[in-house]
């Protein structure tokens, strides 16, 4: 069984948070997994996720969020309901990481995971609304199966390969703050438009009335 340092420590951390709000029930379930057939020595407050009972749990719902994030429309209903388990539960993991070090290094580690997931989640969730508007399916099947690999790639990285998960997160990062405010003003734009259409009959319907009033 390897040990973590220091280095493989923080990645870890910094890769729990970021992929946790992407595909959290992959997360535990491959932490678990690791932890399970003692490839890494797992950070003590994280080896609950290696009992068999939480493992099946996991497995379960790796599984059932598989198929949900590739069914177009459903996916999004899935991240707007993640979105209160994704981003806590990522600082949770990130926080557990140092769960034996003093408060701060707990509290610093909290902080960066809550504040990557919610960054990996809302470009997730919003980049997969911007896909949902096309009709054919392709795209979103592809998107979904990049994110299963990208989970995998960053967990894999903080265990084995510390120093280049810190470059691909970086890159990662840059990407989600380049993307974000695209999103959200596309966002905007579709629900204006979808507001215009639900409320297109009221100016007319108002005018008429006021005629019909004079």
């Amino acid at each position: 069984m390897e040990h973590l340092d220091t280095t493989q420590l923080i990645a870890l951390a910094a890769a729990l948070g970021w992929a946790s709000g992407i595909r959290l029930y992959a997360v535990l379930f491959v932490v678990g997994a690791v932890g399970f057939a003692g490839w890494f020595e797992i950070p003590e407050h994280l080896r609950v996720l290696s009992h068999p009972l939480v493992l099946c749990a996991s497995g379960f719902m790796v599984a059932a969020e598989f198929f949900a994030d590739k069914i177009p429309g459903f996916d999004s209903v899935w991240d707007v309901v993640h979105t209160l388990i994704r981003i806590p539960a990522g600082a949770v993991l990130a926080a557990s990481v140092f769960g034996d070090s003093p408060p701060a290094w707990m509290l610093a580690s909290a902080i960066l995971g809550g504040t990557l997931a919610a960054g990996s989640h809302f470009t997730k969730a919003g980049a997969r609304l911007a896909i949902n508007t096309s009709p054919e399916p392709m795209s979103n099947w592809a998107a979904s199966f990049g994110e299963d690999l990208l989970v995998g790639t960053l967990l894999y990285l903080a265990l084995a390969h510390p120093v280049a998960l810190f470059v691909v997160l970086a890159l990662l990062i840059g990407a989600s703050l380049w993307l974000l405010p695209k999103l959200w003003r596309f966002i905007r734009a579709m629900s204006a438009r979808i507001s215009r259409v639900l409320h297109g009959g009221a100016p007319n319907g108002s005018a008429t009335r006021k005629s019909a009033d004079v």
